[in-house]
């Protein structure tokens, strides 16, 4: 991400709070430059980002406050990300403001995301009563407990390795993603899973290539879509599946999900989120 396109968004400045909804504290920023940095047409994935809201609230024709939280997917297809603390702001803008009904907010929200995003954001909404967010664990094989010695500690593909003349269909995962923000350099945290299947990927490097993000500064989703392109050109699978899980801030969290199949991923929130 170039620091032209930081300029433009509320990171790192003292932010207008507004006491009203207000579609214009939403801040674009555009998806090429991953793709334009490995001098791709089109991103080769098929992808979707998982957003949960947990703080919306507005007030009713009578004044009464309203609660709810929401699940939002963004297509990785899309034109723009939607930098989230403008969406904090956005969905802030709501707290004093009427609206007739649940609908209606489920509605403005879908329109306005979508307009932002440059495609058809899903949204929908839960009331307090309605929401349902089993803590599940991943599937799989997990890495964390590997005898290993690491000492770096940014992005290095060139730790990947695979095994030689052995072919492997399996998930894998680790706790121990940790990237920063590239404004404030604030630490997000997230656990990630990745599924592939061809040549077989050493352990060892994948849990040193996956703690070596710990001082990378990116945006989640550009975290992730690095880490499925490092992999799909350090250890050539057939089929992979990269899906991070980060932690909340600011009352929301974000979910990447790459992969070169069509399926759709599953709202899994773990026992951190």
């Amino acid at each position: 991400m170039s620091n032209e396109d930081l300029l433009h968004t509320p990171l790192g400045k003292k932010s207008r709070v507004s006491g009203v909804y207000d579609p214009a504290q939403l801040c674009p920023i555009a998806r090429a430059q991953t793709w334009l940095n490995y001098e791709l047409v089109q991103a080769p994935w098929h992808g979707v980002d998982i957003w949960n809201a947990w703080e919306i609230s507005w007030l009713n024709n009578d004044g009464m406050p309203q609660i709810a939280t929401a699940e939002l997917r963004v297509p990785a297809s899309s034109l723009n990300i939607i930098e989230s603390k403008s969406l904090k702001l956005y969905l802030n803008s709501f707290n004093q403001s009427e609206f007739e009904s649940f609908e209606i907010v489920e509605q403005t929200i879908r329109r306005d995301l979508s307009a932002c995003a440059g495609d058809d954001i899903e949204v929908q909404l839960f009331s307090q009563e309605a929401a349902s967010h089993e803590i599940l664990t991943l599937e799989g094989g997990c890495l964390d407990e590997l005898n290993i010695k690491v000492s770096e500690y940014r992005r290095n593909p060139r730790l990947l390795q695979t095994e030689e003349h052995q072919y492997s269909r399996e998930k894998l995962y680790s706790h121990l993603l940790k990237t920063n923000c590239p404004v404030t350099s604030q630490p997000d945290w997230g656990s990630i899973c990745i599924e592939y299947t061809g040549n077989a990927i050493r352990h060892e490097s994948l849990l040193r290539y996956i703690v070596s993000y710990r001082n990378e500064n990116d945006f989640h989703e550009q975290c992730v879509e690095n880490i499925f392109l490092d992999i799909m050109h350090e250890c050539q699978p057939e089929s992979l599946t990269v899906y991070a899980r980060y932690l909340r801030r600011g009352g929301l969290d974000i979910n990447p999900w790459r992969s070169t199949e069509k399926s759709i991923p599953d709202n899994c929130r773990l026992l951190r989120q």
